[in-house]
């Protein structure tokens, strides 16, 4: 068995694909420890790196946060048990884990943000299956970006992070300013002018590419009118949404 190796990348995936390809296993396999991050110039605030990492074989025991874990014991216990007592430990293990993810996202953020050379609170809240991150920004639109590119970036980069070995975990919702509030309303009023459009003239109207979470507002917007049909086109970053008219008043199956 090989022991642990140090690669590096221009990305952290570039260098995962590295260590996949060193151990001849596929990512699931390995226990990936971020380094460091490497070049983030996508969103235009950060000095490019070298992404490194250390990789090794993922053991059975070893749980997505690190910690050791004897996974049999818990599926006898959770099948064969079932008592009251087992429940409790487990649940206060998940609200443990739920905590421990969120404190986690919390200092990532904070050291991606000292990277960038800024210095701004950071607020860390659970809401479900969901971390939500505030960062408390100077009202300068810096941390959102043109259409909202610059958090949704960082957004991103915290979620590929956290996620690396595989597992699954929270998402992570990051906000500034009450962008996203914001965000929701307008694309909630956008949809509902765009779908009145369409009824009055007849015609389809394609909105611009956005991202999946958007995509997801247009349609719940507009699922209940029944003399409309939202549906989405392209690939990608240019995956869009066109909102068509149905026929007869009734929604396409």
């Amino acid at each position: 068995m090989k022991d642990a190796m140090e690669i590096e990348g221009k990305t952290i995936d570039e260098a995962i694909e590295k260590a996949c390809k060193a151990f001849d296993v596929s990512r699931e396999k390995l226990n990936i420890e971020i380094l460091s991050e490497g070049s983030l110039r996508f969103f235009g605030l950060m000095r490019g790196g070298k992404a490194l990492i250390k990789a090794s074989l993922l053991s059975i025991d070893i749980g997505i946060d690190g910690s050791l874990e004897d996974k049999s014991d818990v599926a006898t216990e959770s099948h064969d048990i079932g008592t009251k007592n087992s429940s409790k430990e487990r649940s206060e293990e998940h609200a443990g884990s739920a905590e421990s993810f969120a404190l986690e996202a919390k200092a990532f953020v904070e050291g991606l943000l000292s990277h960038m050379g800024l210095s701004f609170p950071v607020n860390v809240e659970t809401n479900g299956d969901c971390t939500i991150i505030t960062i408390e920004g100077d009202g300068s639109g810096l941390l959102i970006g043109k259409g909202g590119q610059t958090l949704d970036a960082i957004q991103y980069i915290t979620n590929k992070v956290l996620n690396k070995n595989g597992g699954s975990r929270k998402r992570v919702i990051l906000d500034t300013e009450d962008y996203r509030k914001k965000r929701k309303k307008n694309l909630i009023s956008m949809a509902r002018k765009l779908g009145e459009k369409v009824k009055r003239t007849g015609k389809p109207v394609t909105v611009n590419p956005m991202n999946a979470h958007n995509r997801r507002i247009i349609h719940i917007t507009l699922q209940d009118d029944e003399d409309l049909v939202t549906i989405s086109r392209g690939e990608g970053a240019f995956r869009k949404i066109v909102i068509l008219p149905s026929k007869n008043g009734k929604k396409k199956s």
